[in-house]
């Protein structure tokens, strides 16, 4: 599958498709859902980080099982906003990954979103082992709001009744 840019990806998503977040980490991948309407990005879970070929399997399954028509990965770029070796191993899997799950993909800068949520769950007061069963797919959906957001169209705002005729 081509990279795509997500605001084609979401323009090319037949109605009612979801998208799915990814957060790509050495050991586990974070997943998020969106809403069919694509305005709000929820956690979904995790998956142990394996094989290629087996993490694209899943993937496709929960598509199936959820209605997905496209991912979102997360890109680490540089805190300087370059595209270093992190963001290129990123964008190599989640190419690899799509393709073998036959689902088209588009990346999202995903600096410091892990750092954000657990910014958040210490201030919710979460202990050190619910945050680190939570992390991932809670950065994963941090990741894929920031990306909807910043990609919903314009709402089409009637002009203002002057009251003249």
């Amino acid at each position: 599958m081509a990279l795509f840019n997500l605001t084609d990806l979401r323009a090319a998503l037949p109605r009612g498709q979801r998208l799915l977040g990814l957060d790509p980490g050495s050991k586990l991948v974070g997943l998020a859902l969106s809403d069919v309407s694509l305005l709000l990005a929820s956690p979904y879970g995790s998956l142990k980080r394996g094989k290629l070929a087996a993490n694209a399997a899943e993937l496709a399954a929960i598509a199936r099982k959820e209605g997905v028509g496209g991912l979102v990965a997360g890109l680490p770029l540089s805190m300087d906003g370059s595209f270093g070796p992190a963001a290129q191993a990123a964008k190599d899997w989640a190419m690899a990954v799509a393709a073998a799950a036959g689902l088209p993909v588009a990346m999202w800068d995903e600096r410091l979103s892990s750092a954000a949520v657990n910014r958040m769950m210490v201030a919710a007061d979460l202990s050190r082992a619910k945050r680190a069963a939570a992390v991932d797919a809670a950065a994963a959906a941090y990741m894929l709001q920031a990306a909807l957001d910043a990609t919903r169209p314009a709402a089409s705002v009637p002009p203002p009744e002057t009251g003249e005729s």
